[in-house]
């Protein structure tokens, strides 16, 4: 048996020059939860391409959809990208990852931290109508170079909070905080930088980091994983996974740098 599935190409997005999503069928027999990633390509030269990516679908939709960068002279994004309605993309059968709620301890606030397409398992995340079963408030940050890289801003701001499941949970739980790096916009900066001045907090009208009640996921580049994993730390949070479940989690499983 092969250890992929071949699905169906079904849409393709450009949101930038640099960034797009895509939307494929998907096996009944693909099973996986919110926020794990799966291994995903193309066959190129008779042999499987693939890389790690996270599901932007939640568990429960027909479809799967995933977000990338393109990478200039990537292996697979410089063939993903020119992909088309009606094209074969293999997804592996096993998903797997930490960015799951089971690997959190119980708390009443929940952080998604995320920079650039790090956004896609939290799109996942903010799907699960259990989530908002288990927080009493989540905040979603999104942290680009401009603002015309905040994919799925609309989907956040107007059409969850109007969806006929999730729509009343969306609209009174969760909170959507996008910040530029390059560009002024509504909120400015590093989200790194934002939480050690205490502005993320303020803006959101929460008190800083607390062990006591505060759970985070974090999903980005290395360098904002690291500094946020410091400042997590210092305060005294552990690292969960699934023998044992913690603060926080990180997704150490990247798509091409």
């Amino acid at each position: 048996m092969s250890a992929f599935y071949e699905e169906r190409v079904l849409r393709v997005h450009h949101w930038t020059e640099d960034l797009f999503s895509f939307t494929a069928t998907r096996s009944p027999a693909f099973r996986f939860e919110n926020g794990q990633f799966a291994m995903i390509g193309l066959m190129i030269d008779g042999k499987p391409l693939v890389r790690a990516y996270s599901m932007v679908s939640a568990n429960y939709e027909d479809s799967l959809e995933f977000f990338s960068i393109k990478v200039p002279n990537g292996p697979l994004t410089s063939r993903l990208k020119d992909i088309r309605e009606g094209d074969t993309l293999l997804v592996g059968r096993k998903a797997t990852g930490t960015l799951v709620a089971d690997n959190l301890l119980p708390g009443r606030t929940l952080y998604l931290l995320a920079t650039g397409t790090g956004l896609a398992p939290f799109l996942s995340i903010v799907k699960d109508p259990m989530i908002y079963d288990r927080f009493e408030r989540i905040i979603l940050t999104h942290t680009c170079r401009w603002e015309r890289e905040h994919a799925y801003r609309d989907y956040l701001r107007e059409t969850l909070p109007q969806d006929e499941i999730l729509g009343e949970m969306a609209a009174e739980k969760l909170t959507y905080y996008p910040t530029t790096t390059r560009e002024p916009s509504e909120h400015t900066g590093r989200i790194t930088d934002l939480i050690q001045s205490g502005r993320l907090f303020q803006d959101i009208g929460a008190a800083p980091f607390d062990i006591a009640t505060d759970r985070v996921m974090i999903c980005g580049g290395p360098d904002m994983v690291q500094e946020t994993r410091s400042i997590l730390e210092a305060r005294g949070f552990v690292e969960g996974s699934g023998n044992a479940p913690g603060h926080y989690v990180v997704e150490k499983a990247f798509v091409e740098k």
